[in-house]
């Protein structure tokens, strides 16, 4: 029997209740809600990782891909500068580079 998202979607709400600090487990929930389509969900968890937890550059780009896709763009803007700026900081050059991808077609 496969899981359904929203068992899933369970399933990480729990990893995340266990581990409250711990980002991978936010930005899990997240991107589930995103695959859901419960984009207002997604977008809180974004935000809340954004700000527990600026150094995890990942949230960045899939948060800023939300939402440009909803229609934030000035937001998804904001989002990829800061995101660019923390990965330079991280020396993450792929995800810098993909985020100023993002940020050109942004504009």
């Amino acid at each position: 029997m496969t899981q359904t998202a929203k068992s899933r979607r369970e399933m990480l709400e729990g990893f995340l209740a266990a581990h409250p600090n711990d980002p991978f487990a936010r930005y899990a929930v997240a991107m589930e809600c995103v695959k859901s389509g419960d984009d207002t969900a997604a977008e809180t968890h974004f935000s809340r990782l954004m700000a527990e937890h600026p150094q995890y550059v990942p949230n960045y780009f899939h948060y800023a891909q939300l939402l440009a896709r909803v229609g934030k763009t000035d937001d998804a803007r904001r989002v990829l500068n800061a995101g660019i700026a923390t990965a330079q900081k991280a020396g993450d050059t792929h995800a810098r580079d993909e985020m100023q991808a993002s940020l050109d077609d942004l504009s």
